[in-house]
Parts: C-alpha cells; structure tokens; sequence
C-alpha cells in the first residue's frame, strides 16, 4: 500500500498554529459564547504556541453548549458571524438528551467537504467511482456532508434515502456501483437480505465500503465479517461528529487504526479525570479544536471518546481507533465494560445474527444479559454456551445468555442501539 506522504511534524504544527491564530481573530470578540472564556484566560489571536494555548484555554463541554443553547434558543451564542451568513442547520443525534443545533456558513462547509474529500483520497476513492449513500437524510449531518463532498470530486452518487434494504441492495448491483457508505452494522443487514434473498455479493462490484457511527469498522472482528460477506470490498473506516465534522480516516499503513486529519485539527488526548496530557499508547480522552470550521467553532472540545495515541512517522494515529466513550462505561461487579467489548466477541461468531444487551439495576448495582439470535442454521443450544464461556473468559464475568427468535432483535440502519435498560 502506498505511503502516506511525509510533511514533517514540525510543518504540520506550523500550520495548525497558523489556522489556530486565524480562528481566534475570527472568534474573538464577535463570538459571545467564547469571548469572556477567552478573555480571562488570556487566549487570544497572538498566542505563541500549540502548547501554550493548549495550557491556558480552556476545555469546552458538551453540557455547555447545552445550557448555552437552552438559555439563548434556538441556536445559543457560539456563533462567530451575523445569522444572516448562515445557511445549513443539522442537529446531534440525540441519543441522549436534548439534540445540539448546528449551524455553518457556505465558507465552514467547504472546509468540511475538503475533510470528507481527504477522507476519499485515502481510500483511494477517485472521480471514476460510482457510490451509494445507504441511509436515509434527515438532519444528522455525516450523511449531507458525505454525499456532498463525493459529488464535488466527480463520483456518481446514488442517494439512498426513503428506501428499503432490498431496494438499496438492486440499486447497488444493477448500477455496480463501487463505494458504499453505512454503518458497519448496516454493511451487515444488507448482506443479511442479500443472503434471503438469494444474491450471490460475488459478483459486486463494490471494492470499497466506507464505515462510520459505531467503532465496528477498527474492530478487527467486525471488519473480517463484513469483508467475508462482501468478498471484492473493503473496509475503510471513519469517524466525526455533527459538532466537529469528520475528524479521521483509516490510517492506510495498517488496518483498525485511525488517522486524525491535522488540517482540521488541533488534537489532544488527557487523563478524562486530572486533564492532564496522556503518554504516548496510553488511553485518554480525544480533545478537539475545529481549525477550519470557524462559523460555530469549538475549542478543546471534550469529544468523550477514548483512544490511544501513536505518532508514526508525520501521523497522529489513534491506535485500535475509537476504543469507547467515557460516558457509554458500565462497571459491573468491579469490571469496567464499554459496549465494544461484546462487539469484539460476538462478531467472531458466524452464527450470531444479531445481540442485544439488558442493562438492569440491583440493589445499586449494574448487572448484564445478553440476548443472542442466531443464524437460522445454528445450533442454537451450542451456541449459546460458547458465547457464555467465551465472554466469562475474556471479561472475567458471568453474563447470562437468552436466545431469541430468528429476526426478532432489531435491524438498524443508522447507529444501532443494541444495549439497552430495563
């Protein structure tokens, strides 16, 4: 595989301090929410290094853009231009609380697309692809910015909004397209119609699948099961949020590993309890300051997403990618789990269609079950015992195993919600 081309570390800074100077003048004073922040802690457009700014600004948290959001509706005060200037509006997914609205100027999108774009080229996408967008477009914003940024490098791109998974599936086939953008876990669901329906994904033309929503795609498990049901294509992963944009692409040298994209960003990882900066290899939560989008920009952005960092070579790589996030942790009876334990061993299992995870309270404790579904052809009772034996042996705990009726657990085609509370 082809190198990724060296700049030089010390390039690179250079020019993240050069686009981090430019955010503060556009920031400061015009944007109300980080003016005062700012002014006490002495940041401004003359700062003299990443690492100084990184010492005295501070961090910025997602309850406060909330609370921000909440007391200046509809769109709070983390706005660095006039209103007027605005034209996207897209939202969080909410999956807890009360979805963040978020707005960009022609000028912060642009700078999203060429991120997407970067994304692309690393995969070696090129304007002689053709690619299926496989979900529907509401207002979260990966899906708009995805389809947007392949349409600006010349791909021929099939919205797939509004349609069923069978239908997506013929429009993949008959148009051979080769790019598919999903979820790992709607990678998984169409290959699981492909299979009732009795279609042979041998002969797609599909070579390369863009994830992104779930950490599925650097699960070494997940990515082999997707690629073993999708012969001819490959997994490339990729992470972002509405808040930021895409923040990462699959780091080319080796597979399960992310790669930030430093012309976006200024990245940090710190102990999520003392703040302080993390050694190299050691897991800590990833700090984000947007470089480029500055219309609604954050700095040092608690992301709650733990990873491990590596330098290799000019690359900032996020080793294992997305490892988990720091409010998705469960401790049961003295064991921390985060929910990609379980996809690290369930997708080992060709007989496992699809799981669920219960999450209920006992006498102040967190205690776990698993209901499994397996494959129409399983042996179901086998099964089950291996998972069990399986999860007591790599997580040192018992968790009970259910199993449940074939296709009664549900699909999902965007971020799948396979633990839940009772």
């Amino acid at each position: 595989m082809a190198e990724v081309p060296s700049t030089g570390r010390k390039a690179i800074r250079s020019a993240q301090l050069g686009r981090l100077r430019e955010l503060l003048q556009s920031v400061r004073p015009a944007n109300t929410f980080y003016e005062s922040k700012l002014a006490a802690a002495g940041v401004d457009a003359s700062i003299g290094s990443l690492e100084e700014f990184a010492a005295r600004c501070p961090l910025t948290t997602k309850d406060e853009l909330a609370a921000d959001q909440a007391a200046q509706p509809p769109y709070g005060t983390n706005l660095s231009f006039p209103l007027a200037q605005y034209n996207r509006i897209h939202q969080t997914s909410g999956t807890t609380g009360k979805p963040l609205r978020w707005l960009d100027t022609p000028e912060s999108w642009q700078c999203m697309l060429e991120s997407w774009q970067t994304v692309y080229r690393a995969a070696g996408i090129t304007p002689e692809d053709s690619a299926l967008f496989a979900f529907s477009f509401g207002p979260f914003i990966g899906f708009w910015v995805a389809y947007e940024a392949a349409t600006q490098m010349g791909c021929l791109c099939f919205p797939g909004g509004g349609l069923t998974s069978t239908t997506r599936l013929r429009i993949l086939l008959e148009n051979e397209v080769t790019v598919l953008c999903c979820t790992p876990t709607y990678a998984l669901r169409l290959a699981e119609v492909a299979a009732q329906e009795g279609v042979d994904l041998s002969e797609a033309k599909l070579k390369t699948i863009v994830v992104a929503g779930e950490p599925g795609g650097s699960i070494p498990a997940t990515r082999e099961r997707i690629e073993d049901a999708w012969p001819n294509a490959r997994v490339f992963d990729h992470h972002g949020m509405t808040e930021v944009g895409p923040v990462t692409h699959e780091w080319p040298a080796e597979p399960n590993n992310l790669q930030i994209i430093e012309d976006a960003y200024f990245a940090e990882v710190v102990h999520p309890d003392t703040n302080d900066p993390v050694a190299e290899g050691e897991e800590g939560e990833l700090i984000l300051t947007t470089l480029t989008r500055t219309a609604m920009p954050l700095l040092r952005y608690r992301t709650g997403d733990l990873v491990r960092p590596e330098m290799q070579g000019d690359a900032f790589v996020l080793r294992g990618g997305i490892l988990g996030r720091a409010d998705d942790m469960i401790i049961v009876r003295g064991v921390n789990i985060y929910p990609s334990a379980f996809e690290h061993i369930l997708r080992r299992f060709a007989d496992v269609a699809e799981y669920q995870v219960v999450v209920t309270e006992q006498t102040g404790m967190a205690e776990l079950r698993l209901r499994l579904e397996p494959a129409p052809e399983a042996e179901a009772a086998a099964l089950q015992a291996e998972v069990a034996g399986t999860i007591r042996h790599q997580l040192n705990l018992r968790v009970p195993v259910e199993l449940a009726e074939p296709g009664s657990l549900p699909r999902f085609e965007l971020k799948a919600k396979r633990w839940i509370r009772e």
